[in-house]
């Protein structure tokens, strides 16, 4: 077999496949069917401070190879993360990224500081709206991503930061620069496009919230540009994700210039998703008879 183990800011993961953020939960349930310590680390369900109900119903819509989701950040806390989800993550030996949002800068600060040592990673989502900027998305524009990574990097000593950017922006490579500047160890993307799905009989949207964020098979290509992008844009290593459904996307990302990737719509769609992506990457790699994954890192040849 090919070494899959990959090294991110000093922490080795032992493959470079991890559950995206909103789509494994904190890993309880997908443990019930495969041992989730077969996979190289979890980001997990976004956390705030206090806890949130998140949107409206309904929040999820179907469209051709993609889903629709403004579930809306539901989840229970950091502190209720810290006390009864962490220890399970421990347990099961993987690597823990914690992902996290707020609605002020001072939320994020504040939150990385109650997390500090007791994550490998945090992974700031800034596709959220600032309160105080009348309602625009921190990950929009790169001053304001330079400072919402300061904040947060300032309440973190011990443990990594990593900047989830949205694709929602005029520029990847300049907003991956400014998460930079701010103190990003490494970087994150792509979150979720905007989208919406119409009910054309009721003449509606189908979501409650309107529009939603747009993940699955369809959006891989718009993905694995902009990751590209970012990779050839800043020093610090980068994490793709966006439409991975086997092991040939894998190869893709990383070919591009990830160190390591996220899998997320897909555990929707196939629940042993990860384990099977894992098994497809070696195979590739055995065949090839490439020893390690990182031989393959960004060796992509342009035209």
């Amino acid at each position: 077999m090919a070494d899959l183990s990959v090294e991110i800011c000093g922490v080795r993961l032992k493959n470079p496949v991890i559950a995206a953020s909103g789509t494994f939960g904190f890993g309880r349930e997908y443990d019930e069917i495969y041992d989730i310590s077969v996979i190289g680390g979890i980001s997990t369900k976004g956390m705030t401070l206090e806890p949130r109900l998140g949107n409206p119903v309904p929040r999820i819509a179907e469209g051709r190879s993609v889903i629709l989701n403004a579930v809306g950040l539901q989840n229970p806390g950091v502190e209720h993360f810290i006390k009864y989800d962490l220890p399970f993550l421990r347990e099961k030996g993987v690597t823990v990224i914690a992902n996290v949002a707020g609605k002020t800068f001072d939320d994020y600060g504040a939150i990385c500081s109650k997390l500090d040592g007791l994550v490998d990673f945090v992974e700031l989502n800034i596709s959220c709206p600032n309160v105080k900027a009348g309602g625009m998305a921190f990950g929009i524009k790169p001053e304001s991503i330079r400072e919402v990574t300061r904040v947060a990097k300032s309440g973190l000593t011990k443990t990594p930061l990593m900047v989830k950017l949205s694709p929602n922006v005029e520029s990847i490579p300049v907003n991956a620069q400014a998460a930079e500047k701010g103190g990003a160890d490494c970087i994150s993307l792509i979150n979720t496009l905007t989208g919406m799905v119409i009910d054309i009989e009721k003449r509606k949207p189908v979501i409650a919230n309107n529009t939603g964020g747009v993940s699955g098979a369809g959006i891989k290509p718009i993905a694995l540009r902009m990751v590209y992008e970012a990779a050839h844009a800043v020093s610090v290593p980068v994490i793709g994700m966006g439409g991975i459904t086997c092991g040939k996307d894998v190869i893709e990302f990383m070919m591009a210039g990830a160190k390591a990737v996220q899998v997320g719509t897909a555990n929707f769609t196939n629940a042993n998703a990860m384990p099977e992506i894992i098994a497809q990457t070696n195979e590739w790699l055995d065949t090839r008879k490439i020893n390690s994954i990182n031989e393959i890192v960004d060796t992509l040849r342009l035209n």
